[in-house]
């Protein structure tokens, strides 16, 4: 430690004495000249003391520094919910190129909306700790707009005087969508049983019947009737075994940008003739300038006619299907299907869409299945609403083009 300060001090209190005895003739061995040096000395100790203790601790800081700088976990320190610091890994995450654009910002500009009760929790019990909190998972943004899941820990601290809260966390996006990835093929697996125990119901009773009229047949009992029970069934087994063939096997789907105008004359004009039959109306409807979808045409087109078709046979007595096409957010396309038919029974609304659950007598289950999975593939939202006795509205949200 050096003792700069009790040098100075000392130095001037003798300097003051030699320039009494010099002025005044005073003795310069005095008393006070005892006192005041002894002050000196005491006051240049404390001084060169604290001097190497600031010392230390700035070194001591920038040891820390240095050290968190290193390590390749995010870490920062905010205080009030404004940066205060972060190491390299922090700030590469967030986006930023340098350090010093990162601080002062608001942590909540980097957190999601959904998240903000999450996080106004977390910071209280933050404040109230005085050990390490658990583990909290946030979906974060960085600076250009870009989003990941972060984990992290937090511990309030002291900084300069004042509460801070030093934050330790890692990018899990990477591990997020490994777990999901799992977990889609477990559901995968699961609904492939399912469906595989479904179908071998289903198609057991067409067969069943199949074999009753070929007995019938070997008894030289044969009518015109027969033929067409049997190759009715046929194609009802044929009909399954195809709709589950869609749902089990990948498909490598081309998509491409389609006007939704086109592509939803085409099906009218398609289905038309067994609408008319059923003295069902088809009204249709678009906003002007409707943007493009990126989309697999005729896996859309099979969604639309799956939906016609479900509305003209909830519709017995004939009715009008509304079709109404527009803009919806940002971004968005909102396709809006209402018939006017039977109803879906409440109780029956969320289990629309899993296999061989139906409301149609001879149903299967898998068209309505379909539907759900291509609109899911699209990154769309299918949505079913239903009153009994007054019908059916459904709504297809995908996103345009220029959210993509």
């Amino acid at each position: 430690m050096k003792r700069i300060g009790q040098v100075i001090l000392v130095s001037i209190s003798i300097l003051f004495t030699i320039f009494q005895k010099l002025t005044d003739h005073h003795l310069f061995f005095t008393l006070d000249f005892f006192i005041f040096t002894m002050i000196a000395w005491i006051v240049g100790w404390q001084y060169d003391k604290a001097r190497y203790y600031e010392k230390k601790a700035r070194a001591s800081e920038e040891s820390y520094k240095t050290l968190i700088d290193s390590l390749p976990q995010p870490v920062y320190i905010t205080r009030n919910h404004h940066f205060l610091y972060a190491n390299l890994a922090a700030v590469q995450m967030a986006g930023f190129e340098r350090r010093e654009d990162m601080i002062g910002r608001n942590l909540l500009d980097f957190i999601l909306p959904d998240y903000n009760n999450r996080f106004n929790e977390r910071f209280n019990q933050v404040k109230k700790e005085k050990s390490a909190v658990n583990t909290m998972e946030y979906k974060a943004k960085r600076i250009d707009g870009s989003t990941f899941f972060f984990e992290v820990t937090s511990l309030s601290i002291s900084l300069d005087g004042k509460d801070a809260i030093l934050s330790i966390g890692k990018d899990i996006t990477a591990r997020k969508e490994q777990t999901e990835n799992l977990l889609q093929k477990s559901e995968k697996l699961a609904l492939l049983g399912q469906m595989a125990a479904g179908i071998a119901h289903e198609i057991r009773n067409p067969l069943t019947s199949i074999k009753g009229f070929i007995q019938l047949f070997k008894a030289h009992q044969i009518k015109d009737e027969y033929f067409d029970i049997v190759l009715s069934e046929l194609n009802r087994i044929n009909a399954i075994v195809g709709e589950f063939l869609f749902l089990a096997k990948p498909t490598a789907a081309v998509y491409l940008d389609h006007d939704l105008t086109l592509l939803l004359n085409d099906v009218v004009t398609l289905i038309s003739t067994q609408t008319i039959l059923c003295n069902v109306e088809i009204a249709v409807t678009y906003d002007g300038n409707l943007p493009k979808v990126s989309c697999e045409e005729n896996q859309l087109k099979q969604v639309f006619l799956n939906l016609f078709k479900n509305a003209t046979e909830a519709m017995p007595n004939g009715g009008t299907i509304e079709v109404n096409v527009k803009k919806k957010g940002e971004g968005q396309i909102s396709i809006v299907i209402k018939d006017e038919g039977v109803g879906i029974p409440k109780e029956r609304l969320s289990t629309l869409g899993e296999p061989f659950y139906t409301t149609k007598e001879k149903g299967t289950g898998l068209g309505l299945m379909t539907c759900y999975k291509i609109i899911e593939s699209h990154h769309g939202i299918l949505d079913i609403q239903s009153i009994v006795n007054k019908g059916t509205t459904i709504e297809i949200t995908l996103p345009s083009i220029a959210s993509i």
